[in-house]
């Protein structure tokens, strides 16, 4: 069984990889007529919706392809040193849920960049969503980030225990690949990282 659960990872994963290709060219194109003189508004604003709309099923597509990297056992993270701070400035300054309010100043992780920016991203992103809020607080503490409020009833999705948000379920996957942990105190999402 495990044999044929790490072969439908590699599959998924190699679908990914292909699926990047193509949708790069939409992409690619949508942006070249966006920059054209003489687009009439309502087409800009369609090739605006279909840039916006390549844009996140690549991201979709990375945290698929991360989420079978890691069960297939096939990650490689490029681990290292970085400050607490720079990883929630990015990971929080254009939330499309909502807006992350950031105290602290935390510490230095030893983590995969890329991965734990996208991975905060997104949990606050379910937060957000999910909770049905327009701001969330996350506070920096040493090598922790603390998210609330994160109601009950949202806990599990942010999660990833109740699959209902992909970027939320891959984020607690790669941040516990890393070695990190992810769990909710009361109405606080806790997310560790390691040092």
């Amino acid at each position: 069984m495990a044999e044929r659960d790490t072969h439908f990872a590699r599959l998924v994963s190699l679908a990914c990889h292909d699926l990047r290709t193509p949708l790069a060219t939409v992409h690619g194109f949508a942006r070249t007529l966006l920059r054209l003189p003489d687009v009439p508004e309502q087409q800009r604003r369609y090739l605006g919706m279909v840039d916006a709309a390549s844009v996140q099923l690549t991201e979709l597509l990375e945290d698929l392809g991360l989420a079978a990297r890691i069960e297939a056992e096939r990650w490689e993270p490029n681990v290292q040193e970085v400050e607490l701070s720079e990883l929630a400035a990015d990971a929080f300054a254009e939330v499309d849920a909502g807006a992350v309010d950031v105290s602290g100043s935390g510490g230095t992780v030893r983590v995969e960049r890329d991965a734990v920016v996208r991975a905060l991203h997104n949990l606050a992103r379910c937060a957000l969503r999910h909770g049905g809020l327009q701001r969330v607080e996350a506070a920096l503490e040493g090598e922790v980030v603390r998210l609330s409020p994160v109601a009950a009833d949202v806990a599990r999705i942010v999660l990833g225990e109740e699959l209902r948000d992909l970027g939320a379920a891959v984020a607690v996957r790669a941040v516990r690949a890393l070695g990190g942990s992810v769990e909710v105190d009361g109405e606080t999402l806790v997310v560790r990282l390691p040092v």
